[in-house]
């Protein structure tokens, strides 16, 4: 799988100007090794974005790693994009330790893109996880998250 991270980025951007607004830098967007995509999302640290205790809030963090888990899906079924629309389906979010300072979400895939592809292809509108670790910049883990997503036939 070829992927092409700066147009997913550039595209995440176009697509979620919330994104945007709350300063999101692409690290990363790669194929891994089982045939799936991670994707690492790094929220700066600013001032606007804290919560009353001085880290990131609560929302951002969530839009952190929702993003990152829709750079995954853009990344993996670009291809089908002319025929399914990715929506988030639900998510849950844990929140582990408080952050100080940029956060990062690292998103992956948790089925086999093919599996999900052939699901479609099949005439099912098919359901998969993104897994999201977020985690300050000298990698403490903060807070994890899953995203379900679906492809829905257009």
């Amino acid at each position: 799988m070829s992927i092409d991270s700066r147009q997913v980025a550039a595209g995440m951007l176009e697509a979620v100007p919330f994104a945007r607004t709350l300063g999101f830098e692409f690290v990363e967007i790669a194929p891994e090794a089982d045939g799936g995509v991670r994707a690492v999302v790094r929220l700066p640290d600013s001032p606007a974005t804290h919560n009353h205790v001085g880290g990131p809030h609560a929302g951002a963090v969530f839009t952190l790693g929702e993003t990152a888990s829709g750079a995954v899906v853009l990344a993996a079924f670009g291809q089908v994009l002319d025929r399914a629309v990715p929506l988030a389906v639900r998510a849950d979010i844990a929140y582990r330790k408080l952050a100080l300072g940029p956060v990062r979400a690292t998103a992956r895939l948790g089925r086999p893109p093919a599996e999900v592809v052939a699901e479609l292809e099949s005439g099912r509108r098919p359901e998969f996880p993104v897994e999201v670790e977020i985690s300050t910049d000298d990698g403490t883990p903060t807070s994890e998250m899953t995203v379900i997503w679906t492809l829905r036939p257009q």
